[in-house]
């Protein structure tokens, strides 16, 4: 929404996220409790009628005269007519408008003698002055939620004519509405203060309630809510200041009143204003806090006519060079002379006396500010503008002549990047308090990727959307605000500031973003684009790099945010939300690495030419010392200390190890198991082998709610495939491995979350080459879980290990293809939810042999598709997905439907066998881990010979053995997803097939011994032991026979 605010020119600094990184202090959420905590309440109740509206009871008198009605009559209707009467039924929405019109008129007129017009009565309570809300009110909400608490209205109203309630007011000044009509229960009812509680999320002793009824106000009190009786609103808004504790006037936007522990001295400062305008002042001084500063503290002043901001430094001992109010007002000063757009600046005071600190005032500038980038509310031409308006003026700062504003010495000249990171690594570091795994793996990786070539300019620092006024009806920027960060530097980091808020999810608590926005159906440019139009018009270079400048940008804000952390322990953050900014520190290291590992694809393959065909010697195998690549820096070799000791390691070998956001994920799906899918997996076992178990079973769909619900949904898809994180989760495959070996631990898991094969590699597949039509048809319904599908490649026939052996047709007619083919061991198909199938065949049998291959999507629902039964695994169907044997016969389905194009099948297996086959490997170490959790568990309890097995020497041999082999299979699936992160699948070839040779044997050998530990047992349907072996000796086929791997590792090893 627009939002008209005035402000001042800046409000921030290199210690923490206010100006930088509001955490939204001035929107409903942000500033909660910040009074509350020394007045003691939370909440502010209101009624409506003769509360924030005007009186119904007068608006009655005077109607009652003008219509030559007894006196009196609507008050003792309302009175008399009792819990049953009209008027305490139509508040209800008991009775419409039309019943209580004639009820309540038969109730007046029994009153009166005589017929009464209650219609007319409505329509007068129901318009003009009675449907505008008072405007001392108005400001005493403003005043109130400026502090942090939370406001509502409690009403008894009604239903009108048009079906619609009567409330008007202004609901965006209230975080709960109760209303009795639509509640169904009404005032004096306890029930109805009690749900307004509840909503509120606050103790009625926390809670004030104003209204003009005694008895609403006696019932309210005897709850335990203070009470106001209205009936006076000066009185009442008296009686409610004296109680909170601040003023209920003189509201300013986006101020509150001064904190008392940022509280300036008046007298000094009014002498100081007197001297510096030349006037006295004639009443008294005004002096309100801007809300959402966190870092040098600001101020309205209201001197006489004049409305000033006052930006001071904060009290207490601060950081290095943080701060610098001296350097904003100068460089305001300087660029505004320039020709720049932002507020008169007045004066600059630097003597402490005044006012405690230094300080310096400016033009209180008013005008309209977006704080949503996504601008609702205007139309995609208005955002257009809005975006290139804001681009042109950012190339306006850029294009200050440096001499001419004499501006040389405002920062040093050259290597700017570098000594940002130095400076804000030193930064972080001086405020850390904890160890941020991100951000270390930065420190190390930044100053290895420095742009080479950097030019200097006036830099802002802070420049996005919500510091910029623009004017009240025109494209025009009036000011820019937020200048504590600039200095002279290399102007692209401002571009990259500027575009995070395309990478930022709309509900980020730092800052609104456009991350799962259509940005073309906006009228929004992409980054790419308002980097692109920046440099043309600037008539510099496309910046290829500009990955880097935005890993830079959030590396910069994280080290800020950590400062207002840190300062928040010690009480010294001018906010009352700083301590909230701890989180937000590592949330931003974890984005500003992604973009880092962005940067890195795209110097590796601008350096290599893409990925090499032939590469002549493979520099990260475990046999090589520690190597670094240049985009990269890979560690395949890392102590456990190391990596245990301060988190350095790239390649993560533990989930303490892991970014903050994964191993907050980690720790969720470990506890969502352990709550509600391991005490659930005999129920889920005896299932399926139930007549039922072809139907989905109820608890498995009740348990993707809760995962949905919970954020455990749709973790697979790697961050190569999904960049923008429009899908999936934004994990690496090598953070990902870590929660599908805690999925692996049971079967039925990897479902639940929505992790499960094939729909996994089939939604990558449609990521990854799907059309935007095929995508929204398929895609979506897969991720949301509405529909599952499966995957038609192996044939009866044919040795299928090798694709290229596969004789299913499918043959081009007019603007259809007709699909033939014999299929099996197709997983999924016999799902009644699976309603789509990639389905590969030939299109062309002259073509090159890797070139025949066509990947089509074919609905299950098409004439001519026929499951002809379900295929077991050692006598297991695995219903409900079952594994199918299926015929093809004349299937037509429109070209539409092909994948990538003809010839290209083979390409989309090779891709969609990377990541999605790996999972199975990732898998089987969880299936492994548990089978070995449960023959410690057995072998405790079990007592053979008179002994425990425990202590059996063959026994301890196995567990031995079998620990062993799960850690050298855990490290060659971490070490093969670190490279398909860092060098690509293609690259990684050689170690994803020596896993898929290594882990399916691993699995089967250590849930094997656990089967002999456990003695006929382990064979039962008791334990999961029976099926974890079925399965990790049929991925010994399913996911590429052994022989095929091996082949496949020797020919790449003999090649070195």
């Amino acid at each position: 929404m627009l939002l008209t605010r005035v402000l001042q020119a800046s409000y921030f600094s290199p210690s923490n996220v206010s100006s930088l990184w509001k955490l939204r202090l001035c929107q409903r959420n942000s500033l909660r409790w910040g009074h509350a905590a020394t007045c003691g309440y939370k909440a502010v109740v209101f009624d409506m009628g003769g509360v924030l509206l005007p009186s119904p009871y007068k608006l009655a008198e005077d109607w009652e005269i003008r219509n030559n009605v007894l006196n009196g009559t609507i008050k003792e209707a309302i009175q008399t007519g009792g819990d049953g009467g009209p008027w305490t039924k139509y508040m209800r929405g008991e009775l419409s408008a039309q019943g209580f019109v004639q009820e309540f008129g038969n109730q007046c007129s029994n009153i009166t003698g005589r017929p009464v017009p209650v219609h007319s009565f409505l329509t007068d309570l129901t318009s003009k002055e009675m449907t505008k809300q008072l405007p001392e009110m108005t400001e005493a909400i403003h005043c109130i939620r400026a502090e942090g608490l939370k406001t509502a209205v409690l009403s008894n109203n009604f239903f009108l004519h048009s079906g619609e309630s009567f409330l008007p007011v202004d609901r965006s000044q209230f975080d709960v509405i109760v209303e009795s009509c639509i509640e169904g229960i009404g005032k004096p009812d306890p029930r109805i203060y009690q749900l307004c509680a509840k909503r509120l999320g606050v103790q009625p002793t926390e809670a004030i309630f104003l209204d003009d009824i005694g008895q609403n106000l006696k019932v309210a009190a005897q709850l335990g809510f203070h009470t106001i009786k209205v009936n006076n609103v000066k009185d009442a808004l008296k009686d409610l200041e004296n109680l909170l504790g601040f003023p209920l006037n003189g509201f300013v936007p986006n101020t509150r009143s001064v904190r008392p522990a940022m509280d300036i001295p008046r007298e000094s400062l009014t002498k100081y204003l007197e001297n510096i305008f030349g006037e006295e002042l004639s009443g008294a001084l005004l002096v309100r806090q801007f809300s959402h500063g966190q870092s040098n503290p600001t101020y309205y002043v209201q001197f006489n006519e004049k409305q000033l901001v006052l930006r001071k430094k904060p009290p207490g001992k601060l950081l290095p060079a943080a701060h610098a109010v001296e350097r904003e007002y100068r460089i305001l000063k300087a660029i505004g002379e320039a020709g720049v757009p932002v507020p008169k600046v007045f004066n600059l005071c630097e003597d402490s006396s005044i006012i405690g600190t230094p300080f310096y005032l400016m033009e209180y500038v008013t005008g309209r500010i977006f704080k949503d980038p996504a601008l609702p509310g205007l139309d995609a031409t208005q955002r257009h503008a809005i975006y290139t308006e804001m681009n042109k003026v950012l190339r306006k700062i850029h294009s200050v002549d440096i001499q001419a504003a004499q501006l040389q010495d405002y920062g040093k000249q050259g290597a700017y990047i570098q000594r940002q990171v130095q400076m804000w690594t030193k930064q972080y570091r001086s405020s850390e308090t904890h160890t941020i795994p991100a951000m270390e793996r930065l420190i190390e990786w930044l100053p290895h990727h420095l742009p080479p070539n950097q030019i200097t300019t006036v830099v802002h620092g802070d420049f996005r959307l919500d510091n910029l006024i623009f004017h009240p009806e025109k494209v025009e920027v009036l000011g820019v605000l937020d200048w504590e960060l600039s200095t002279l530097g290399d102007p692209l980091s401002d571009v990259a500031y500027n575009c995070l808020a395309h990478f930022l999810p709309p509900d980020i608590p730092i800052q609104k973003g456009l991350k799962k926005y259509d940005l073309k159906e906006l009228g929004i440019p992409t980054a790419e684009e308002y980097f692109a139009s920046y440099c043309e018009n600037m008539g510099i270079p496309r910046a290829d790099n500009w990955h880097f400048y935005m890993a830079f940008s959030c590396f910069r804000i994280a080290a800020i945010l950590q400062g207002v952390y840190k300062r928040s322990l010690t009480g010294q953050a001018s906010s009352a939300n700083a301590g909230a900014s701890g989180k937000l520190a590592e949330l931003l290291a974890d984005i500003s690495w992604d973009f880092a590992t962005k940067e890195g694809f795209r110097v590796f393959k601008s350096e290599s030419g893409g990925l090499s065909k032939n590469p002549p010697k493979r520099s990260y195998g475990t046999w090589s010392q520690a190597h670094c690549l240049r985009a990269f820096e890979i560690k395949t070799f890392v102590a456990r200390a190391h990596l245990h000791s301060n988190q350095r390691g790239i390649l993560i070998i533990s989930p303490d190890g892991l970014s903050t956001k994964t191993k907050i994920l980690h720790s969720n799906l470990k506890e969502f198991m352990e709550l509600h899918i391991y005490p659930a997996e005999q129920e889920l076992r005896n299932y399926q082998f139930s007549e039922k178990r072809w139907k989905p079973h109820q608890l498995i769909e009740d348990l993707k709610e809760k995962a949905k619900t919970q954020g455990l949904w749709n973790l697979f898809l790697p961050l190569e495939s999904d960049p923008e994180g429009m899908y999936g989760a934004r994990l690496t495959n090598l953070e990902y491995a870590h929660l599908c070996e805690l999925m692996g631990t049971s079967l039925y898991a990897p479902e639940i979350f929505n992790c499960a094969a094939p729909d996994t590699g089939n939604m990558e597949v449609l990521v990854r080459y799907g059309t935007e039509e095929q995508k929204e048809q398929w895609l979506k319904p897969l991720l949301k879980g509405e529909i599952k599908s499966c995957f038609a490649m192996t044939e009866p026939q044919v040795a299928s290990s090798d694709a290229t052996n596969i004789e299913s047709s499918i043959m081009e007619d007019g603007n259809s293809y007709i699909i033939n083919g014999h299929k099996w061991w197709t997983s999924g198909a016999l799902d009644p939810r699976c309603k789509i199938c990639i389905f590969m065949g030939k299109t062309d049998l002259d073509a090159p042999r890797h070139k025949q291959q066509t990947m089509i999507l074919v609905p299950m629902d098409t004439p001519g598709v026929t499951v002809l039964r379900p295929l077991t695994v050692y006598g297991l169907d695995d219903a409900p997905a079952g594994h199918g044997e299926l015929r093809f016969v004349n299937v037509r389905v429109p070209k539409e439907n092909i994948l990538l194009g003809r010839g290209r099948g083979f390409e989309i297996a090779q891709g969609r066998l990377g990541p999605g086959r790996i999972h199975h490997c990732m898998r089987l170490i969880g299936n492994a881990e548990r089978s070995l959790s449960l023959m410690k568990k057995r072998v405790k309890s079990r007592i053979a010979f008179g002994k425990p097995l425990a202590e059996q020497g063959t026994i301890l041999a196995d567990i031995a053995k079998s620990r062993a082999e799960i850690d050298q299979a855990r490290l060659l699936v971490l070490k093969a997803a670190n490279l398909m992160d860092t060098v690509g699948n293609k690259e990684a070839a050689l170690e994803i097939a020596m896993i898929k040779m290594v882990a399916p044997t691993m699995a089967q050998n250590v849930v094997d011994r656990a089967i002999q530990a456990f003695g006929a047992a382990g064979l039962s349907n008791d334990f999961p032991l029976a099926q974890f072996h079925a399965w990790a000796r049929a991925l010994r086929l399913a996911d590429g026979p052994d022989e095929v791997h091996r082949a496949a590792v020797a020919k790449i090893e003999m090649k070195h």
